[in-house]
């Protein structure tokens, strides 16, 4: 549909030409004296001369919003259409009219459709500042065929060509900034940021397209803040998160709140990289400052940010489309200023180019027209505004030139421009780098950025993750005094086998000392694999580790005091009630306790695994900072073998382990009066429960309060094995080897040894006598315990008589003539008892019969015959008995005192000779060990 009639648009009259503002161009006051093209004439590309018009919207009112923009544009304008006309390139003249929008959206629709109804037919629109007005009318230019042309409209909304395919920009749109930023991350490997926007729409929609861009560069965003009036909330997230580089999206008013909560917070420096928006006015610091900080703590946490914006004039000098270099337009647009007297517009270069780039399009669409016109020269050519249109937009998009503003091209509407970087150094915005957009290429200038460290930035903290492993040296000491355990369990192995044929080792059995030797052993083998963490084997092997080491050490434990206890087992089985008919309790019976107490052991560890087994797990500290001071923090971790019940299981094994550790303090208290070194250990095992007793619950209770601190961990655990290892192992042994190197034959001399049974009776006193624990036959040995104890009877009572004998001698010694020979058979026959274990059958020579008789006469009767005998018979005179008993009542005291376990007659006897001792004689093995009662 082409423009509708004039007339049918009943609007207020426009009004009168003295109503425009009075610093309006003088070109646009007299733009009511030219001819334009009216509705009624289409062939105005036909004819070369004509003053094509050009509807300009902006606000011109002093008073409105962004009118600063709008005075300092008019000399480019100017500049441009001057240019343009001394090209001599243009058969045209472009005619612009200013419609005052005032940044208002009501009066921005009035003065476009006053343009439109009262004014000349415009071929084109140009300007839009304000982003509500021109996207109201951007919106509804393709009903009216019209393309508009903007040089201030940054905006994202208006890249949206599905709702504005009619509008252009000379100026980059602010999302334009996006990809320059993240090229700019790429460049120094930043991979992790956060965003910090304004609760603007403006501002929201660059957030949300710089969103996408990251995601397409696989950048992470580690924290995206939204805030309206006070930032502090929303800094102390991002810094509690951990975010180096901020992207900020915020106008000059909040700047000054945001860089001062950073100042409090202390995120500026050499850890932080802050990237706002480049288009702020300058030293808006000072300006915009309304918070409690200073200029001076501002500036100090404002240093070293880096700014992005478009960039207003090409920084290369390079002579484009008017013949004139970028610098050579800046010299005649400062003089065009001085002489209106008015600032500079930051807008000024791309209006500048806009008008370049409606002219190119004007010249090639009427050369178009004029080629149709030529085609169709038989025919009345005529063409629609619909058609001058479509070929308008053709046209724009194919625009490509290099303009005062860089390389001039479009890109479904939208500038493909120069993006440049600043960085705020020393006070002041120092140009570091640009990025051009068509050919996506960074160009940062050498040397040019300060980084406040001596690095970039780092875009979060490094995290070195630190493991917290054993210490070689420790490892090495500890491991070096294992060894040494294990020689010297070694040492007392290879003792134990070669002395397994003597009798001091075999009677302490030597087979359960080779397993309390293994035991000792596994325990020592157990620290190697303890000290092995990830430092030194991989991950797949340390969790088989965990495992490994654990069963290891409770086999080992289990062995080693299981034997120790099983020995002691045997000693209490015989000694604890010696009347009772005893069986031999061999060592194979022994091997099978030992192996029920691993059976158990086997259980438990076979469930543990099978149920909940054991596994590598990491525990995380919390940060550290970097010892030398670098921009790291540390990750101490530490590696366990864990599982999910840990507490039960570990419950079990230590109720296990309690109960047989006190179930060997029951056998060694009950064996304590065993006085046998060979057989009796109970004061070492005794020592060896006390001290493996405290040394665990000392190590565990130590290990678990380090636990966080492997050095110290380790070092306890593995002291706590060796110690108890050691100390079972020298309890055990080392008495032994020095019983075999001082007294070989301790073990086969005779000993008193007692065993007392706690009975609530009042013979408590007696004891019993047992021969050699080894001698095969036990009932042999109760016969012989029932002689002893008839003979030792007998004994106390022939000494009651001796002693009644010598008293009644010693108290009538003149009253007794003489005393018949066959008087003193007792006497005689009790002299025969000296020697009755030096026969050669000990058991048939004990005082067969002169024992089991009563004496047949009374000390002191008298014979009558026997009166006046001669001076032979006088040796019975009471004066030789007296002095005969006086030498034979201490024989026979000597004499039977080895009998009940007492000193050797031939020990004493003045009589006996060296060779007659037990010391020195091979006695039968039935009587190698005498075991003595009350």
């Amino acid at each position: 549909a082409a423009f509708p009639p004039c007339c049918c648009i009943h609007l207020p009259p426009p009004p009168p030409p003295t109503s425009l503002p009075l610093s309006l161009p003088r070109f646009l006051s007299s733009s009511s004296t030219f001819s334009a093209p009216s509705c009624a004439h289409g062939d105005w590309f036909a004819r070369d001369g004509e003053n094509l018009p050009i509807m300009v919207l902006m606000p011109m009112n002093e008073s409105a919003l962004m009118s600063s923009i709008s005075q300092g544009i008019e000399p480019a304008v100017q500049l441009a259409i001057q240019h343009i006309r001394e090209s001599r390139k243009y058969s045209f003249s472009l005619i612009t009219k200013i419609y005052d929008t005032e940044c208002d959206n009501a009066k921005g629709l009035r003065a476009f459709f006053d343009a439109i109804c009262y004014g000349p037919k415009h071929l084109m629109i140009f300007g839009g500042v304000c982003p509500s007005v021109t996207s109201i009318i951007a919106e509804s230019l393709e009903g009216w065929n019209l393309v508009q042309l903007s040089f201030a409209a940054t905006t994202p909304v208006l890249a949206d060509k599905k709702k504005y395919p009619n509008f252009f920009r000379t100026v980059p749109s602010d999302n334009a900034v996006n990809p320059a930023v993240v090229k700019f991350l790429n460049y120094y490997n930043w991979t992790r940021v956060g965003t910090l926007t304004q609760d603007v729409q403006r501002f929201s929609e660059v957030r949300n397209d710089l969103t996408n861009e990251l995601e397409k560069a696989d950048i992470q965003i580690a924290d995206t803040e939204s805030f309206s009036n006070d930032p502090c909330v929303n800094v102390k997230k991002l810094k509690d998160n951990d975010v180096r580089i901020i992207i900020g999206q915020f106008d000059e008013n909040l700047a000054s709140k945001v860089f001062c909560c950073a100042y409090n917070l202390n995120m500026f420096g050499s850890k932080y990289q802050w990237i706002i928006p480049g288009w702020y006015q300058g030293n808006w610091w000072e300006q915009a400052n309304t918070t409690n900080c200073t200029t001076k703590k501002l500036l100090t946490a404002m240093e070293g940010y880096i700014s992005v914006d478009f960039e207003p004039l090409s920084a290369r000098q390079i002579k484009g489309i008017s013949g004139r270099t970028p610098k050579e337009y800046e010299r005649e647009y400062s003089r065009e200023l001085q002489q209106k007297g008015v600032e500079a517009s930051k807008f000024h270069g791309f209006a500048y180019d806009g008008i370049w780039v409606i002219a190119k399009t004007f010249f090639r669409v009427m050369e178009l027209l004029r080629i149709k016109q030529r085609q169709n020269v038989y025919h009345n050519f005529t063409v629609d505004d619909r058609e001058v249109g479509k070929m308008v937009l053709d046209v724009m998009n194919e625009t490509n030139f290099y303009g005062v503003t860089g390389q001039v091209m479009f890109r479904n509407g939208e500038r493909m421009g120069t993006i440049k970087f600043n960085q705020f150094q020393e006070g002041q915005e120092v140009k570091v780098g640009e990025y051009n957009a068509i050919a996506d290429v960074l160009d940062l200038i050498n040397n040019s950025i300060r980084f406040q460290g001596v690095e970039p930035p780092k875009d979060r903290t490094i995290v070195h993750q630190q493991r917290r492993q054993i210490n070689v040296p420790l490892y090495s000491i500890l491991s070096t005094i294992t060894i040494l355990g294990m020689l010297m369990a070694g040492a007392f192995l290879f003792f134990n086998i070669k002395n397994r044929n003597h009798r001091l080792i075999k009677m302490s059995s030597p087979y359960m000392n080779n397993l309390i030797i293994l035991g000792g052993m596994l325990s020592y083998a157990s620290i190697f694999l303890f000290g092995l963490d990830g430092g030194f084997v991989s991950d797949k092997v340390f969790e088989t580790l965990c495992t490994v080491r654990t069963w290891i050490l409770i086999v080992g434990y289990t062995t080693a005091f299981g034997a120790m206890f099983a020995k002691t087992w045997r000693v209490h089985a015989i000694f604890k009630n010696v009347k009772m008919k005893k069986k031999i309790i061999k060592d194979q019976k022994l091997l099978i306790i030992v192996g029920g107490m691993l059976l158990i052991d086997l259980c438990i560890l076979i469930c543990w695994q099978i149920v909940d087994p054991l596994k590598r797990t990491v525990e995380e500290y919390s940060l550290e900072a970097d010892p030398q001071g670098r921009d790291i923090a540390i990750l101490p971790f530490l590696e366990h073998c864990e599982n999910t019940h840990m507490t039960i299981w570990l419950g079990i094994v230590y109720a296990y382990k309690g109960l047989l550790m006190l179930f060997g303090c029951f056998l060694a208290w009950e064996t304590r009066n065993v006085s046998i070194p060979a057989l009796n250990d109970s004061k070492y095992i005794g020592m060896s429960v006390y001290n493996v007793g405290i040394m665990c619950i000392i190590g565990a209770a130590v290990s678990f309060l380090t636990r966080d601190q492997p050095n110290v961990q380790f070092c306890i655990v593995a002291l706590v094995i060796i110690f108890c290892s050691t100390i079972t192992l020298c309890l055990v042994f080392v008495p032994k080897f020095i019983t075999m190197r001082t007294n070989p034959d301790a073990a086969t001399q005779n000993r008193r040894l007692k065993f007392t049974q706690n009975q609530k009776k009042e013979d408590s006193k007696t004891s019993t006598s047992v021969t050699s624990v080894n001698q095969a036959n036990t009932s042999r040995l109760d016969g012989l315990q029932t002689d002893n104890h008839r003979l030792r009877m007998r004994i106390t009572e022939l000494d009651k008589e001796l002693e009644e004998v010598t008293m009644q001698l010693q108290d009538t010694p003149e009253k007794t003539p003489y005393i018949k020979q066959n008087h003193y058979p007792d006497a005689n026959n009790i002299l025969s008892i000296r020697n009755f274990t030096d026969g050669k059958d000990g058991e048939k020579s004990i005082l067969k019969n002169h024992l089991e008789q009563k004496p047949q006469a009374q000390w002191g009767s008298m014979d009558p015959s026997r009166i006046n005998r001669g001076p032979l018979e006088d040796i019975n005179s009471p004066e030789h008995i007296q002095r005969r008993l006086s030498l034979q009542l201490p024989i026979l005291h000597h004499a039977y005192l080895p009998s009940i376990g007492g000193v050797d007659a031939s020990c004493t006897s003045p009589n006996g000779s060296p060779g007659s001792s037990p010391r020195h004689r091979h006695m039968p093995p039935s009587y190698r060990v005498m075991v003595s009662g009350l």
